[in-house]
């Protein structure tokens, strides 16, 4: 029952959104709207990704080519950055403008090539410019280049949060403490909004700025699990009541201050 509140409360918030890419969305007048199904352009319930850290992922993945924030050489960067990966490089597999939107690994209804879906524009190869969901060098198309964007696969707070200390460090005072708990069999991490959703239940809310566990290959906890700020970790692709897809109301820079202490 929970799983199928949670899939129509997400298809509800997607609906009026630019992620609704099929015909009955903001997109319908676009020539990847062959189909009314919304879901699909991003997943399927069968064949999916076996790479993708998001649930049944229904897009090839190119990890390559990426360039990150610590590239920059900025001499103030005390956090590990990890390769392109984790939630993010499904988010990418959209925003990086190297695949059209109808390049999916399985087409609605039968998996197979539906008339009118493809349009013959895009056969799942780098995508024209028509096929990408915005003009090169904005924020809807990023590209490859990551360098003038916030990090991501960025341990947070600096690092130190693992799951050998999973209170944290204690004394970064530029970033508010990241709280935790055991869900399930493992442990995860966030980090309280400063606006939290009424009626809040003092754990993890889609409201509060989610990190994501990733393996570290640097710093004293190498090795271990530890908290990441990812793409997903200020959007929720899923919710339509914030600009962007945020998970908090950037007024008065709200997103950037739930995380940062200034």
């Amino acid at each position: 029952m929970s799983l199928l509140l949670f899939s129509a409360t997400s298809q509800a918030g997607i609906f009026n959104t630019k992620h609704n890419l099929g015909s009955t969305g903001l997109n319908a007048a676009s020539t990847y709207s062959g189909t009314r199904e919304i879901c699909v352009f991003c997943h399927t319930p069968h064949g999916a990704s076996g790479e993708a850290a998001a649930p049944i992922w229904n897009r090839n993945l190119d990890p390559t080519g990426f360039a990150t924030y610590d590239q920059m050489g900025t001499t103030t960067l005390d956090a590990g950055v990890e390769p392109v990966g984790s939630v993010s490089l499904a988010c990418l597999s959209c925003h990086d403008g190297t695949q059209a939107m109808d390049a999916v690994l399985n087409e609605p209804g039968s998996g197979r090539d539906v008339p009118g879906f493809s349009r013959g524009l895009w056969s799942g190869q780098a995508a024209p410019v028509e096929g990408r969901i915005g003009p090169p060098d904005v924020v809807t198309n990023l590209g490859k280049d990551l360098t003038n964007d916030h990090p991501i696969g960025i341990q947070y707070a600096g690092g130190g949060y693992s799951l050998s200390n999973p209170a944290g460090p204690g004394y970064d005072k530029d970033f508010h403490p990241a709280r935790s708990e055991i869900m399930g069999t493992s442990r995860v991490w966030w980090v309280d909004s400063i606006a939290p959703m009424p009626g809040g239940t003092g754990t993890f809310e889609r409201t509060d700025m989610k990190l994501y566990t990733r393996v570290a290959t640097r710093g004293a906890y190498a090795g271990e699990p530890q908290p990441y700020v990812e793409c997903a970790s200020c959007h929720d692709p899923h919710v339509d009541y914030n600009p962007t897809f945020l998970r908090i109301d950037p007024v008065g820079s709200q997103v950037c201050l739930t995380c940062h202490n200034k």
